[in-house]
């Protein structure tokens, strides 16, 4: 029986059979602003020519599955054939993704979309965490605990693992992820230089393109004020115009103009400070006026509801996932801000995988071959016969 493993994320969902490679791809619907009436679905986002103020329509919405229409219309294109993968429902088995601490009317949703309109001959519901973790723990088999770090689109989760199972009372949320990052991007931009509200595409890959977490904070902040070659955090951004440059990039250091215009017509978005305020929401989200903890802090803050011996063992097993992680100095940053705040006697040692947005997935690759598998699935005819019950009760969510 051929096993599908989809991550389902806010953002993009990742999706494959456990014998092929993963194909990471946005999970939503998009309108162009030069053909309204048309809607674009998942990866046909790369048929629109202009993607300048472009729309999106989420099924996701404060990280919870809320619009069903359209993830139905994603589902469908990435079961079907435009994504080269045929699903044989009859034959196929499941492993989804959901948010930690789901409703209970989502995942009931869940169940009967899945067993009752596509008719999956088996499912697992888990969460991303959970195959963080499993990963993990396949990696390094003589570990025992494990902290999964995941900053994705709609939130940061911090979620502790001890023997492949959650310790749900020291999962902690912050409510900042890349969504955030993104928005709070385009406000300083359109405030400071050029109008970008309605660009979430292009301000998007500007962050990806040029944002960075600040090792000292207020150090780059003095650099970031000063004048001509000696800012060296200075960068000039050339935006697409989607005829002759269809993707934005950074001018190299040497082409820079540090006074004056540049005599091409490129259209230039100058960042300075933007390139490390941005990121530092995610460790100080007070400095926007969100009144929550910071990832270090935290970390730190979910040690009082685990007992002391485990600590340890949680501090040098900690695996960053989820696309914010990305950013460069992201891994340096949170294990330097943590050995300031962890005791002495206690080591922090912070993994960052090859591949921080795709490793939930692969870990679903592994548990798809775990000798425990076909225990931990529901098939088709155990829901038709105890219906959403034996969901709640196999599914460890």
């Amino acid at each position: 029986m051929a096993t599908l493993v989809l991550d389902n994320g806010a953002n993009s969902a990742k999706i494959g059979y456990s014998l092929e490679r993963v194909s990471v791809i946005p999970n939503c619907q998009f309108r162009s602003k030069t053909s309204r009436l048309k809607t674009f679905t998942a990866n046909q986002l790369d048929e629109i020519k202009d993607p300048s103020g472009l729309f999106y329509i989420l099924p996701f919405q404060k990280g919870y599955l809320v619009n069903w229409d359209v993830q139905r219309k994603v589902w469908d294109h990435l079961f079907g054939k435009k994504c080269s993968r045929l699903v044989d429902f009859a034959d196929t088995s499941i492993i989804i993704t959901e948010p930690y601490f789901n409703f209970t009317s989502i995942q009931e949703s869940m169940n009967e979309i899945l067993f009752e309109e596509y008719q999956f001959q088996s499912a697992l519901r888990t969460n991303a965490g959970s195959l963080s973790a499993h990963h993990y723990f396949h990696m390094k088999p003589s570990e025992l605990c494990c902290l999964v770090v995941d900053s994705g689109f709609s939130f940061s989760h911090i979620a502790p693992y001890c023997r492949r199972r959650a310790m749900k009372e020291g999962i902690r949320r912050i409510n900042v992820g890349g969504k955030l990052l993104t928005n709070h991007l385009k406000e300083i931009i359109s405030y400071r230089q050029l109008h970008v509200m309605d660009e979430t595409h292009v301000i998007n890959q500007v962050k990806e393109d040029v944002c960075y977490v600040s090792q000292q904070f207020y150090k780059d902040m003095e650099i970031a004020q000063m004048k001509g070659e000696e800012n060296t955090v200075m960068k000039d951004y050339v935006l697409p115009d989607f005829s002759t440059i269809k993707k934005g990039f950074c001018k190299p250091q040497e082409e820079m103009v540090y006074s004056g215009k540049y005599k091409t017509g490129e259209q230039i978005l100058r960042l300075a400070n933007e390139r490390f305020a941005v990121p530092e929401m995610l460790f100080h989200p007070s400095d926007i006026g969100i009144q929550e903890k910071g990832l270090p802090e935290a970390i730190v803050h979910f040690r009082g509801s685990l007992p002391e011996e485990m600590q340890p063992h949680f501090y040098q097993n900690i695996v960053l996932t989820g696309g914010n992680t990305l950013f460069p100095g992201f891994r340096q940053r949170l294990e330097s801000d943590l050995r300031a705040l962890v005791p002495a006697h206690l080591p922090v040692s912070v993994l960052l995988p090859d591949s921080p947005i795709t490793f939930p997935w692969e870990g679903g690759k592994l548990l798809s071959n775990h000798p425990d598998y076909d225990e931990m699935l529901v098939t088709r005819e155990d829901y038709e016969e105890n219906g959403h019950f034996i969901c709640e009760d196999k599914f460890d969510i």
